[in-house]
């Protein structure tokens, strides 16, 4: 009995055990925060209550199907046209960006975003739906650019990385907010979500016009050295534009989380819109526990190619998981959310940074812009062909083409990481 007493005693409990590992995850997430700007906290906020209304695009496919009673094929063509509008807004908003301000374009695209999104929620007619989707989007994402021209312009070479992930935080935590919210007022009507993300939109417009100051003074001190590239037009940037076709590959998987897998969770696995609005917000809430601690750890621990590589190959593992047989549909659903937020976590904030370091003070919105089109372009070729596909083959075939999507990607991406 002595024996054991003394052996017990030797060894650490469990709380014991875990205490040095929650005091390293803390001085984890305390340095993730450290040596960030002001106006970068102030930008955090102000995209926080922006997302914290994003509602209206997550439930737009569910909106026309079970709402204006439309078939899929109806849904992935308004969700295209919103692509297509915003694949123009984001040429648009780098060329207003480079000539008037960043902080001029999401102050007038936040609030002429937010009354048209009032208008929108108006519309019964489908053919005026379809015109209004792509006069409001190509308004709605023209703040993308200006956004991201933003991060980078108010950061330092040292935190370019972790400003894009506080970003994308307050990005998350406002999505699942917003999602969860939306998910609630879609239950009881699906016109409630445009009247709240417009008011909120023209909240964040005025926000930004009074506290983002105007100029930021300290600009070309804190901009890094750019490649020879970035002296003239992204379009010119030769490995600009062969990293930006995977990149549209990849977001074009990744987005269809947001724009049709809610309709099969509905269709098919008859999972309520409230607890799609959960489902949907759980990406934020992970991205918002877990993604600025992580990336503090992997920055500069391997190259930003490996984290994006490894992301993708993990939203592949999220979109089989949805062609799994005999899985319950709450496990299949929190388990795809679960993979394909782990591959963002990796793959977004390293691709921002490897774009946005090689822009140079007087074409950031261009490079920003250019960003933004790979992301339009997969709004385009995601929806519309995914319900195509649907339509005529299935969900899981689909989901199989997304797969391989993915893997094809990660090869590009690893192509892309070789020497020259």
């Amino acid at each position: 009995m002595q024996y054991k007493h003394h052996h017990m005693s030797a060894t650490p409990s469990a709380n014991q055990r875990l205490q040095p590992g929650i005091v390293k995850l803390a001085g984890n997430y305390r340095a993730s925060f450290s040596g960030l700007s002001k106006e970068t906290w102030l930008l955090g906020m102000i995209i926080l209550i922006n997302r914290s209304g994003t509602m209206v695009v997550p439930f737009l496919s569910m909106y026309i199907t079970q709402s204006l009673h439309r078939g899929i094929a109806d849904a992935g063509l308004v969700i295209t046209l919103f692509g297509i509008g915003a694949l123009l807004g984001s040429a648009a908003s780098g060329y207003f960006i480079d000539r008037v301000s960043f902080r001029a374009v999401q102050i007038f695209t936040s609030i002429a975003g937010g009354l048209l999104f009032l208008l929108m929620g108006q519309i019964g007619n489908f053919t005026l739906l379809c015109v209004m989707t792509v006069v409001l989007s190509f308004v709605a994402e023209a703040f993308r650019p200006a956004n991201t021209a933003a991060v980078t312009a108010y950061a330092t070479p040292a935190t370019l990385t972790r400003s894009f992930t506080l970003n994308r935080l307050a990005t998350n935590i406002g999505f699942g907010m917003g999602s969860a919210l939306g998910g609630a007022l879609a239950a009881i009507n699906y016109h409630l979500l445009f009247w709240v993300e417009g008011a909120v939109y023209i909240a964040a417009g005025i926000l930004t016009y009074l506290l983002l100051p105007p100029v930021v003074k300290k600009q070309k001190e804190v901009t890094a050295t750019p490649p020879a590239a970035a002296a003239g037009s992204p379009w010119k940037d030769a490995f600009l534009l062969r990293f930006l076709v995977p990149v549209a590959a990849y977001t074009t998987c990744f987005l269809l989380l947001f724009r049709l897998v809610p309709v099969y969770w509905k269709e098919h696995l008859h999972i309520p819109e409230s607890a799609i609005g959960w489902l949907l917000g759980l990406n934020g809430i992970l991205v918002a526990v877990f993604e600025m601690a992580l990336v503090k750890y992997w920055e500069n621990r391997r190259s930003d190619m490996y984290y994006i590589i490894s992301g993708v190959i993990a939203t592949a593992a999220g979109y089989l998981l949805l062609i799994m047989p005999g899985m319950a549909p709450m496990l299949m659903a929190v388990g795809s959310v679960v993979f394909i937020t782990m591959g963002e976590m990796m793959a977004l904030p390293f691709i921002n940074a490897v774009i946005m370091r090689r822009s140079a003070d007087h074409n950031r919105g261009k490079y920003a812009a250019a960003y933004a089109l790979a992301w339009s372009v997969a709004q385009v070729a995601g929806p519309g062909g995914g319900a195509l596909i649907t339509a005529q083959h299935g969900y899981s075939v689909l989901w199989g083409l997304l797969i391989a999507l993915c893997l094809v990607s990660a090869v590009a991406f690893r192509l892309l990481n070789r020497p020259s």
